[in-house]
This record gives C-alpha cells, sequence and structure tokens, in this order.
C-alpha cells in the first residue's frame, strides 16, 4: 500500500508496510520450513503433553483401587499434602536429592580429570576413548542387574572374590545391597555417568585454540596456571551443561533402585511412584508424585536450556 503526502508542492509516495504479495510470499515460505516439523510435534505432544495433563488431573482427585476404598472424587492439594507430610514420601524426596548431589558432583570430578588426561596425545588413544564410553552405552537396567549380581553381590560377587584374594577376610562377606544399599547405587550411577559428562568436557578441551594454548605455554605458564586461567574458564559452559544434563537423567533414575536393592533404604522419587502405584495402588498420591518429580526436572531442565542457549552465544561470537 502506497501513501502520497503533499508538502510545498511536491508529492511524494511512500510506502506504508510490505506489499500484500511479498507477505503472502513470506507466509508461504514460512510454513513450508515449519510443516515438515508438523507431525514430529504432533507425536511430541500425543506422547508426552497428553499424559502429563491426564498426570496432573488425577494428582487433584482421590482415587484408590483398594477393595474397601471409596469410590473416586475430587481431593483438591490433599494428594500433594500427603506426598510432603508422609515421612516414607519425604524420606523419598531427601534420599533422591543425596543420591543426585553426590552422584553429579563426583561424577563431574572425574569426568574432568579423564577428559584431561585424553585430550593429551598417546598411543592408543581412540582404543581408551572408545573403552571408557562402553559403560555409558549399556543400558541402565542391564547395568544395574551387573553391579548388583556381579559385582557388588555378597558371597559370589567380584569384589568379594577380590577382598578374599588380597587376604581380607574381615572386609569379605560384606552386605553392600543391604547394609549400604545407597552408596551401591551411587557407584554404579558413577561408573555409568562419568562417560557421558567426559564426552562433553573432552569437546570443550577441544575446542581450545592451540594457538592461545602454545603461546601462554611459551610465556613462562605452569601447567596449573594454564588450567586455572584459561582452561576451566574456557570450559566452564561445558562443565554447568554436563552437570545440568546429567542431573536431569538421574533424578528420574529409576532402573538402579529396582535392579539392585529394591529399594530397600534407598527409595528415591520414581521408585516411590513404583510402589505407591502398583502396590499400594493409589493412583491419585502416584500422580502427585509423579508431577512433583516433572515440577522438579522442568526447573532443573529450563536453567540447562539457558545454559545451552548462552554457550551457543559465546560461540557465535
Amino acid at each position: 500500500m502506497t501513501v502520497t503526502v503533499a508538502d510545498n508542492d511536491v508529492v511524494r509516495t511512500t510506502s506504508a508496510g510490505p506489499p500484500v504479495a511479498a507477505y503472502r510470499k513470506w507466509g508461504r515460505e514460512s510454513w513450508a520450513r515449519r510443516a515438515p516439523l508438523l507431525p514430529a510435534l504432533v507425536f511430541l505432544i500425543v506422547v508426552t503433553q497428553l499424559p502429563f495433563v491426564a498426570t496432573l488431573v488425577m494428582s487433584f482427585i482421590r482415587w484408590s483401587a483398594q477393595p474397601d476404598a471409596p469410590g473416586k472424587s475430587f481431593a483438591g492439594f490433599d494428594n500433594f499434602k500427603t506426598v510432603f507430610t508422609t515421612p516414607a514420601y519425604r524420606q523419598a524426596v531427601f534420599t533422591t536429592i543425596e543420591m543426585t548431589v553426590t552422584i553429579v558432583v563426583v561424577s563431574a570430578v572425574l569426568a574432568l580429570v579423564i577428559a584431561l588426561l585424553l585430550d593429551r596425545k598417546f598411543l592408543g588413544r581412540g582404543v581408551v576413548r572408545t573403552m571408557m564410553i562402553a559403560p555409558f552405552l549399556i543400558v541402565p537396567i542391564a547395568a544395574a542387574v551387573f553391579w548388583g549380581n556381579g559385582v557388588l553381590q555378597t558371597g559370589f560377587g567380584l569384589v568379594d572374590g577380590l577382598l578374599g584374594q588380597l587376604g581380607v577376610h574381615d572386609a569379605q562377606n560384606i552386605s553392600f545391597l543391604t547394609s549400604h544399599p545407597k552408596l551401591a547405587i551411587e557407584i554404579e550411577l558413577i561408573w555409568q555417568w562419568t562417560p557421558f559428562m567426559m564426552l562433553i568436557l573432552l569437546a570443550g578441551l577441544q575446542s581450545r585454540d592451540p594457538e592461545v594454548m602454545e603461546a601462554a605455554s611459551m610465556d613462562g605458564a605452569s601447567a596449573w596456571q594454564t588450567f586455572v586461567h584459561m582452561t576451566l574458564p574456557h570450559i566452564r559452559r561445558y562443565l554447568e551443561l554436563s552437570v545440568v544434563l546429567g542431573t536431569i537423567f538421574i533424578v528420574q533414575n529409576f532402573d538402579s533402585v529396582l535392579g539392585m536393592t529394591g529399594g530397600l533404604n534407598s527409595t528415591n522419587i520414581p521408585y516411590a511412584v513404583y510402589e505407591v502405584f502398583y502396590s499400594a495402588k493409589d493412583y491419585g498420591v502416584a500422580s502427585a508424585l509423579g508431577v512433583v518429580v516433572v515440577v522438579g526436572s522442568i526447573i532443573v531442565a529450563t536453567f540447562g536450556l539457558r545454559v545451552v542457549s548462552s554457550l551457543l552465544t559465546e560461540e557465535e561470537s
């Protein structure tokens, strides 16, 4: 659309907004770019959002499948009150936080050390890298069964066998899975998630400018000074990313608790949801527990997305 303006007997024609044809062309091109993503978007909504909406609705319903339980009724926030006031559920929350913090911190430190070692050139580095990421490629429930029955099992596990060979008979036959269940789960998850964090940190280390690192070495900077003042600030975002992603996955861990201890003194929130839903058959409280897990994961994921966004912005700049 054009507008004619008269100013001191001079007629000027100015453009007021984009032409309709150009706007329609832009709309068609925009739709053409987004149309291939539509099936994936619909699938994502059906698979993730609709079940969450159903779970959210159920969390406000008093619904138990026990034979003597009353029928379904609106519960308001009673299910959430039950979650935060029942000692067993509060303990599940504390156990989840404790195991998550321990696993993430130890895995991040080990991953950083291993990434620094693998960043150096040595014979067989490719083979060693492949072997290091192998634990992360194992199916979680298979890894849990392997550690529970093949490594930490009392009497015939690998740990008992090694202690017996070393003559440590007092330490032999320690029931790791019953006496120290949370420690056993933490060891297994650290073994499995350290390679994941190591890959992210290794990518960050290899993105450093080799000329800058060489210049620092020529200027007389020690290895510790180079690490503290150059390497660590460079991989800070990668470290934050690995910690956030590891936290998201470990908070939702269910396989290790089920496959190693069966929840004995190690019940976290996902396993508590499983017990309440299938054993107690209290669908309302189980849904409330599930909503708590999802909300916590969303909070962590939001922080993670901001970290990723800032990382990409730094890379572009």
